[in-house]
């Protein structure tokens, strides 16, 4: 049955009103406020784009966005490369596939915060669980000050992350492997397509579909980094490990610079709008190539 325009409205209504109420309303106000010199208490002047100009200018925004660049990068990168290689294990254990896979996505179950918690005391420096194994397998000259050290700090809040949510793209690649045909993989095999070969020119072609998912998925996610940083580092040490979710945290809880906060969110909401659409469509694109 064929809906009429009028019966089609009365079903998008709801939908609609939620979107606006809760998505649309907000990021109108959050630009409405970008605008201002709020300081989220009290009344709030007009002061036009100088909270944009004061932005382009800070030096400390600008670490955040190269930094959130380098953690969505490789995040991304590293996150989709091992989920990917754990499927393509899985999928050749179907005794133990769904076993495994239940193990793999438990870590993304944990709340956010709680593993940011254990892991500041994994990295510990002093008794911390890594460094006493790096010294009792004989790589004593490994032990760090894992989140002390610019060069290693956003690494380390990295592979968090990473371990954290591998397993879910992990299971994303697991599913797009399931889908692919049997009678594809017989036919690979009798044209002598095994191993790397039938990898590179049979799976990752039909892995396609799940590809895009997961990076779009991993990119946006990274992107918004918030919490990781927060609990282990607090954006140190120096800004080694700062980002703009909480560079807006910081500017507008605790420096009351409520306005200058709503344009960090609003120039971070249409980098990753951009980044994400940017991606997907390029993506896309080599779904329908390949």
């Amino acid at each position: 049955m064929r809906l009429s325009s009028r019966q089609a409205l009365a079903f998008l209504t709801p939908a609609l009103l939620v979107y606006g109420v809760f998505l649309l309303y907000p990021a109108l106000l959050g630009v409405q406020q970008s605008l201002t010199d709020s300081t989220g208490i009290g009344g709030a002047s007009f002061v036009g784009l100088k909270n944009y100009l004061k932005l382009f200018g800070d030096t400390e925004a600008r670490a955040a966005f190269r930094n959130v660049a380098l953690y969505a990068a490789f995040v991304t990168i590293v996150q989709n490369a091992l989920g990917l290689a754990f499927a393509s294990a899985l999928s050749g254990l179907p005794a133990v596939r769904n076993l495994l896979r239940v193990a793999l996505i438990t870590p993304s179950m944990i709340a956010v915060l709680i593993a940011g918690f254990v892991w500041s005391y994994i990295y510990s420096p002093l008794g911390g669980p890594l460094n006493a194994l790096l010294a009792r397998l004989g790589l004593g000259s490994w032990q760090h000050v894992w989140l002390g050290d610019p060069a290693t700090a956003l690494l380390a809040v990295a592979a968090v992350n990473i371990w954290m949510f591998a397993g879910y793209s992990a299971a994303i690649f697991l599913a797009g492997y399931l889908s692919i045909p049997q009678e594809v993989h017989d036919s690979a095999q009798i044209d002598g397509a095994t191993g790397w070969r039938r990898f590179w020119h049979v799976d990752w072609p039909m892995l396609a579909p799940a590809t895009t998912v997961n990076v779009t998925f991993t990119l946006i996610g990274s992107s918004k980094v918030f919490e990781l940083p927060f609990v282990l580092t607090k954006g140190g040490p120096g800004d080694a490990t700062q980002v703009p979710g909480l560079l807006i945290y910081q500017n507008a809880f605790s420096g009351q610079r409520f306005g200058y906060a709503a344009a960090l969110a609003v120039v971070m909401a249409v980098l990753v709008i951009v980044a994400a659409s940017a991606q997907s469509t390029w993506l896309r694109r080599r779904e329908a190539r390949l």
